[in-house]
């Protein structure tokens, strides 16, 4: 079975840096497009941030900038750096995979247990 395990997450004050981790284990023929998304408190689940397999990153308008998400392949791992946090970017932070895991079948979504994030001072 594949997982998805983030981690990096905790208490930063605004203004701080903070870098998630996500890392997938488990049967993984292929892993496609990785993704960053959050949950604010009473707020729907957001995009922060996408990959290609190949390198290619998008980003939402309210992060970019501050936020770089990049992929080691070799390790199966997605990562958020994230700089000049803001109260605003306090949310649970989930991980997001599209990964093919057998050679019988397609891809599909994986979803990590997510993180939390909070700018607080």
């Amino acid at each position: 079975q594949v997982q998805l395990v983030e981690s990096g997450g905790g208490l930063v004050q605004p203004g701080g840096s903070l870098r998630l981790s996500c890392a997938a284990s488990g049967r993984i023929v292929s892993m496609n497009a990785m993704g960053w998304y959050r949950q604010a408190p009473g707020k729907q689940r957001e995009l922060v941030a996408s990959i290609t397999s190949g390198g290619a990153a998008n980003y939402s308008d309210i992060v970019k900038g501050r936020f770089t998400v990049s992929r080691d392949n070799a390790k199966n791992t997605v990562y958020l750096q994230m700089i000049s946090l803001k109260p605003e970017d306090t949310a649970v932070y989930y991980c997001n995979a599209q990964i093919r895991p057998s050679w019988f079948g397609g891809p599909r979504d994986y979803w990590g247990q997510g993180t939390q994030v909070i700018v607080s001072s």
